[in-house]
């Protein structure tokens, strides 16, 4: 079982380096470790290269996390693959827990875990709808993404069947991709805080975007699937019509007519 894990970052070299000492702590060792450089200009790679000699850093155009992530996939060796934001930590037992799991159901070809969020440092609780879950999650994935790209351990031939991530949008990249991933296949939940999810003052995408407008896309998107059927399709429709329906109340207060024109227009033809 080689595992390969892959790291994109842009202009974080400090959370950068508490992230990389995070996966060389983990009890498992990993087969390999990519750092994918999104057009950073602090001193990420030298830094690395400093601390962390043995890392495979790559630096690309800025392009995207999206875009990223597929150079990590692409380049990556391991028949398994993990994702680590750089702003977020492993705790010591992440891989050898994900590995063990594995181990005992093969059917799986994605296992994730719970989180523990942080913000500056602080605790933050987890509200019921962030709740996670294990076998056919599909119609759980809808509202909102509860599978976070930390916590990811998948095998490398899903990215062939399903596809890499939506490299068009700049945000809910992961929402889009695990849409597509659950629709056709259970994933494997390991119910423990095994990641740290931090939040602080460096940006974020979550709050450089409307993040509803993107799992309004990602939505139409599976509409679109000629797989998608039955009761999972009447699912999704129903959510991208509530998704549009709020989204388009929100750009109208906020005198964003044009935007709501879009949402309604899109909710009109379901």
């Amino acid at each position: 079982m080689t595992l390969s894990v892959i790291i994109p970052t842009h202009n974080r070299a400090q959370l950068l380096i508490e992230a990389l000492h995070s996966v060389h702590n983990q009890t498992h060792r990993a087969d390999e470790i990519l750092v994918i450089d999104d057009g950073s200009t602090d001193d990420t790679q030298t830094q690395v290269a400093t601390e962390f000699p043995a890392v495979r850093l790559y630096y690309q155009t800025c392009a995207g996390v999206s875009a990223a992530r597929n150079s990590g996939i692409r380049l990556a060796r391991g028949e398994w693959l993990a994702f680590l934001d750089s702003d977020d930590l492993w705790k010591p037992e992440k891989l050898a827990r994900q590995i063990d799991a594995l181990q005992r159901f093969p059917e799986h070809r994605l296992c994730y875990t719970n989180e523990e969020w942080r913000k500056n440092d602080l605790w933050m609780n987890q509200k019921e709808k962030h709740r996670k879950f294990s076998g056919r999650i599909y119609a759980r994935c809808l509202p909102l993404c509860i599978i976070s790209p930390s916590s990811v351990l998948i095998h490398k031939s899903l990215f062939d069947e399903i596809g890499l991530f939506d490299e068009t949008l700049p945000a809910c990249e992961d929402y889009d991709l695990w849409l597509r991933i659950t629709h056709r296949h259970p994933v494997l939940l390991i119910d423990e805080r095994l990641i740290v999810k931090r939040a602080g003052k460096w940006p974020q995408l979550s709050a450089q975007h409307s993040l509803d407008k993107y799992r309004i896309i990602a939505l139409q998107k599976m509409v679109a699937l000629p797989s998608l059927q039955g009761a999972d399709r009447d699912l999704t429709v129903a959510a991208l019509y509530e998704k549009c329906r709020i989204y388009a109340l929100g750009c109208r207060k906020h005198r964003r007519e044009s935007e709501a024109r879009w949402a309604e227009y899109i909710a009109a033809l379901l």
